[in-house]
């Protein structure tokens, strides 16, 4: 005589359980190997001298051409929801050292009353506005600190990305964390 013997809701659940965990174990290894597809964000160092003396094809937030859009354009951006935080930037073009990036200087008195996701939001927004111009960003404070960067790989489709935010920024997330009992 055959049973046919039926999945208790418990079995379903731990079967469930063992192949979401499964899945999320196969994570860093396919996540390693696209991060070997995106360069690192440049380690130059930011030279604010450059805002109000820009030299050669760099860009700043001051910088203006009245025949034609400047590339980057992050007015709009800078105008419309960033305009407190971000307070200027410092585009430089590709070079045959460096790809074309964006240094963002933000309002270090806003940037900290941010939390992890707010910030993190910030960086995603803004590197999506300058990676549609080609640009990967880097995000600094007046004090030269680099606060987070949002690199990618141009050349593949999609492009792969990155962002990176400092241990400064994750305070923030352990705070919003704690505020839901976590």
């Amino acid at each position: 005589m055959s049973r046919n013997k039926l999945i208790t809701p418990q079995q379903s659940l731990s079967l469930t359980l063992s192949l979401t965990l499964a899945a999320f174990s196969m994570l860093p290894i396919l996540a390693s190997r696209a991060d070997e597809n995106i360069p690192l964000p440049s380690n130059a160092p930011l030279e604010l001298n450059l805002l109000t003396q820009p030299k050669g094809s760099v860009i700043t937030a001051n910088t203006i051409n009245p025949e034609t859009l400047t590339i980057p354009s992050l007015w709009w951006a800078k105008e419309t929801s960033e305009n407190k935080l971000l307070d200027n930037w410092i585009a430089y073009p590709t070079s045959k050292q460096e790809l074309a990036r964006v240094d963002l200087i933000v309002n270090q008195q806003i940037w900290s009353l941010l939390d992890y996701l707010e910030r993190y939001r910030f960086v995603n927004r803004l590197g999506l506005t300058a990676r549609n111009f080609g640009y990967n960003i880097r995000v600094f404070n007046y004090q030269k600190e680099m606060l987070a960067t949002y690199t990618c790989n141009l050349d593949i489709m999609p492009d792969l990305c990155n962002i990176q935010m400092s241990n400064q920024s994750k305070i923030g997330l352990r705070q919003t964390l704690d505020k839901f009992g976590n």
